[in-house]
């Protein structure tokens, strides 16, 4: 049921067309696109439940890029609500960027039956996603994603592998064979985020591939849930992580697991090297969660390349030029230090660490009740600039093209309820420099960091991309509730001009 104060959004699934599966898109530079966010009806479980899908699927196709490609993407709102549309870690236009003027940003929201059309740069290879950024709480829980799959000009900038799969994981909230109900004009579950009770992957319950004994299969991985951080494992595989949220990472490296926090994503090219049925499995440290299975089969066509290429751990060359560079960003202060904090009001308590105090990572809803009954009235969360005390859109900083900005997060445990918070940067990519004090010794471009509770993180921005832009925690209630800012970088034209 609804727990706001506001009408609830319709659940009826009468007449509506049944959810496709996620289709791959070809985007050819200069190409136009058309995108549309509509109402479907989706099976899961027993449950037949409404949802929102672009293109009436969930997730929404998949969207190939070429590096260095731009392509306009004709979006239509046909859902029940205004919204927009985020392209989550390109460095594109921030007048395309799905950040609505109420939040300073660039684009007036689309109102249903509107259109809007964006056009988009891709200038870095990786994977990116998108999805709503008005009530993403609501839209992103209702099935609106998808992924963004950027092809490599340079052809040996990935190892080898047989063939490639996106897997976009999440969870959903089902309650009385129901999607759990949201209110228009508020979110719920302010204080640690909507946690799903049934997991996703592909927008299936169980998750089904089949692979060839020998074969390298890369996965690109996007962690899609509203609050959940995923702990993603293949037991019996052999896995290597190969990127990360913005490319490649600076030394492969052979990993048991990948933890990826809401909207973090992982490239990893995974060797099945026996025949057998694997189980898709996320950990946390109290339970397994089956995702689904690999089928590895006998016979199967492999190339013999890319199994030997799969244990070689190749170093990115990109990254020694930036490790030389590093020296002096290393021993000065930090340019900007933030505090992530929260404080609980009228009716509900301070409670202290999670259940769970020798692990910070919130892996489940440990507070179900306290927690589906918060909304932004009895819940607070802030970004404090230490310098000013000023919070979330109170603080406007502005940097300049070229900056490389330090800045210090510190995740407090003066808090009415640590917890963790994944910290997203909008339109530039940065490099996590340390975490409590302690120096990152494999670097990735990335646009998403995982705070834990009582951690500092240290960041160092990359400020290339001209515009006004959006910091925030990507938990999407915390966001709902305000837990963001925007800052300004300013090219080079404004500070010298003609």
């Amino acid at each position: 049921m609804s727990r706001g104060s506001g009408t609830p959004f319709a659940r009826d699934v009468s007449g509506l067309p049944a959810a496709s599966r996620s289709r791959p898109l070809l985007v050819d530079d200069g190409a136009t696109i058309d995108l549309i966010a509509r109402p479907v009806s989706k099976q899961i479980g027993d449950a037949t439940v409404k949802m929102l899908g672009y293109d009436g699927s969930i997730p929404g196709p998949t969207l190939h890029f070429r590096q260095g490609s731009e392509a306009t993407v004709r979006f239509r709102n046909d859902t029940d609500q205004p919204t927009t549309v985020h392209w989550h870690g390109l460095r594109h236009d921030n007048l395309f960027d799905g950040v609505p003027e109420e939040h300073r940003g660039m684009q007036p929201p689309v109102s249903p039956g509107d259109t809007y059309s964006y056009r988009l740069r891709v200038p870095d290879p990786g994977v990116y996603w998108y999805h709503p950024h008005i009530r993403e709480d609501y839209g992103q829980e209702q099935g609106l994603y998808g992924a963004i799959i950027v092809q490599p000009v340079e052809p040996a900038y990935w190892p080898l592998v047989d063939r490639e799969a996106c897997l976009i994981l999440d969870d959903i909230l089902i309650e009385d064979g129901l999607v759990a109900g949201f209110d228009t004009l508020e979110s719920d579950h302010t204080l640690m985020g909507r946690y799903g009770n049934v997991m996703l992957t592909n927008g299936d319950t169980h998750f089904t591939m089949k692979a060839g004994a020998g074969e390298v299969v890369r996965l690109y991985l996007i962690n899609a849930a509203n609050t959940r951080t995923i702990d993603f494992a293949i037991p019996g595989a052999r896995i290597k992580q190969v990127g990360g949220d913005n490319g490649r990472i600076e030394t492969e490296e052979f990993v048991d697991d990948v933890v990826l926090s809401p909207s973090e994503r992982a490239v990893v090219d995974v060797l099945f090297d026996r025949p057998g049925v694997l189980a898709v499995e996320h950990h946390t440290p109290d339970h397994v969660y089956t995702l689904g299975n690999i089928e590895v089969e006998r016979g199967r066509a492999v190339a013999a390349a890319t199994a030997d290429q799969f244990w070689t751990l190749r170093q990115c060359a990109e990254f020694d030029e930036i490790r030389r560079s590093l020296d002096s960003d290393l021993t000065r202060p930090p340019d900007k230090s933030i505090s992530l904090v929260g404080l609980m009001t009228g009716t509900m308590d301070n409670h202290g660490m999670s259940d769970n105090a020798t692990d910070p990572i919130e892996w489940e809803d440990t507070m179900a009740a306290m927690n589906q009954a918060s909304t932004p009235a009895t819940m607070s969360w802030a970004i404090v600039d230490d310098d000013t005390g000023q919070q979330n859109m109170a603080i406007d900083w502005i940097f300049h093209v070229g900056d490389r900005v330090r800045i210090r997060i510190t995740n407090s445990m003066s808090t009415d309820h640590p917890m963790q918070h994944p910290f997203h940067v909008h339109g530039q990519r940065f490099l996590v420099l340390s975490r409590n004090g302690v120096q990152t010794d494999n670097l990735v471009w990335k646009d998403t960091v995982l705070v834990p509770a009582g951690e500092t993180v240290e960041i160092l921005v990359e400020a290339t991309n001209p515009g006004r832009w959006m910091a925030h925690c990507h938990i999407a209630e915390h966001l709902e509730g305000g837990m963001m800012f925007t800052f300004d970088v300013i090219p080079d034209e404004v500070l010298n001009p003609a």
